[in-house]
């Protein structure tokens, strides 16, 4: 059986005795023994309030010159963007506008 809320696969669990399907969306449903007449409960779980202090780039640097504000240096990261037969795409990212542009080689 799939949730109904997000379609994920519900998994068999016991809770006080008794066989519940859930969800890791919060929702569960416990079946009767014919499986015709269901009783569907939501369960509420406490939210955790998640705060991203800074965004941390990952990716090296390179000495380039952005197209938006002039600044020198770009992250940049590589992607196979068309086929395996063609280079791959070079991608820039700049410190200091965040503005991304694309070079094809």
């Amino acid at each position: 059986m799939f949730c109904p809320k997000c379609g994920s696969i519900l998994r068999p669990k016991e809770k006080a005795g008794k066989k519940v399907l859930f969800c890791n969306c919060g929702f569960s449903k416990t079946p009767d023994a014919g499986e015709t007449s269901v009783e569907l409960r939501e369960v509420v779980k406490g939210a955790k309030k998640i705060e991203v202090v800074e965004n941390v780039e990952t990716n090296p640097k390179i000495k380039i010159t952005c197209e938006k504000c002039n600044n020198k240096v770009a992250y940049y990261w590589t992607q196979q963007t068309r086929g395996a037969d063609e280079p791959e795409t070079r991608f820039f990212k700049c410190t200091k506008c965040n503005y991304t542009w694309r070079e094809y080689a």
